[in-house]
């Protein structure tokens, strides 16, 4: 029976815990050979869905891990073992693949389904601790999840050896994902709702502000007037371009206080003596999560847009990123 822990105990615990599951990991790094790349050459080739199976604990990671697949770019669905003797296998096509899980390579419902796996003529990929095992014989590669022991103190609960079994799937995934050069705008088409969708689903254009709401002055403009322009359209800055409409600088809410500080005669100023010359910049067709990034990394709030010549198009505020959900 296991040792009842208190206090650093509990603490010692759950760093050993967590040691022996990190190594488990870091071995299946030195066991990567030319079967993984066969198995991501599998998958990548797959005509239809990538069907993961597996009981008990290998079925929850399993669930995942397909799950891990579908939002990344490859079709896939879990199948109950045991179900799928019963009916369910019946979903199953020829132009399937194959993701079997079992730590033993003997899990009996799991070779039940192997007969018509065969008759199917399915490619199959093995996850397995066992590599002598019936499922890895019968399968057409198979990627080593072995560990050296459990993390539990008995040695029996799966926890090294499930955390082993996920990461090799996230392994999977990702390599696909990269082969396939899946992109952030085809990962929104997956996550269309919540925090990662609001980040990727909007571009700077859907956010601006533009037209007849964008505060223009010329560089001759008085100080006072900069002052009117900027409070009139309540943006906090006012644009700063050229005869021909090419942007020069911008002049802000924070250099309207500095000009106030730094000089005395206020009254004869114009906006090309205290402008900001070379303002931060973003195209239109950026991700606004890329436009929240430069706010934040240069501690500012707005952007401007800016076409091919230079013209300035619109200006996207950090109210705006927050309105939409980017932020």
């Amino acid at each position: 029976m296991s040792k009842v822990l208190v206090g650093q105990d509990m603490v010692k615990a759950a760093k050993e815990v967590l040691t022996i599951e990190s190594s488990s990991i870091n071995k299946l790094i030195e066991r990567l050979d030319g079967n993984f790349e066969t198995a991501i050459d599998i998958l990548y080739n797959c005509k239809a869905r990538v069907v993961v199976t597996g009981m008990g604990k290998s079925g929850l990671i399993g669930k995942k891990i397909s799950a891990t697949f579908s939002s990344t770019g490859t079709p896939s669905f879990f199948l109950h073992p045991a179900e799928s003797t019963h009916g369910d296998s019946g979903v199953l096509t020829k132009d399937d693949v194959i993701l079997a899980i079992s730590n033993s390579g003997e899990t009996s419902e799991l070779l039940q389904l192997l007969p018509f796996i065969k008759r199917l003529g399915v490619k199959m990929i093995a996850l397995t601790g066992t590599l002598s095992s019936t499922l890895a014989q019968k399968s057409d590669v198979t990627l080593d999840i072995s560990v050296e022991k459990e993390a539990c103190p008995l040695n029996l609960a799966p926890t090294a050896s499930t955390t082993a079994t996920l990461a090799m799937g996230d392994a999977l995934a990702v390599c696909l994902l990269r082969k396939r050069n899946f992109s952030p705008e085809d990962f929104f088409m997956f996550h269309p709702s919540g925090s990662l969708g609001k980040k990727l689903l909007w571009k700077v254009e859907d956010l601006m502000i533009k037209g007849e709401n964008l505060p223009v002055l010329t560089p001759a403009s008085s100080f006072k007037k900069a002052i009117n322009v900027i409070s009139e359209k309540g943006l906090g800055l006012a644009l700063i371009t050229d005869s021909s409409g090419r942007l020069e600088g911008i002049f802000t809410d924070g250099d309207i206080r500095r000009t106030v500080q730094n000089h005395d005669n206020i009254s004869d100023l114009t906006i090309k003596d205290v402008m900001t010359k070379n303002p931060k910049t973003i195209q239109k067709d950026d991700l606004a999560a890329k436009a929240l990034q430069i706010m934040e990394q240069y501690s500012i709030t707005s952007l401007v847009i800016l076409s091919e010549d230079r013209i300035p198009e619109g200006i996207i505020h950090i109210h705006d990123l927050l309105k939409a959900g980017v932020a």
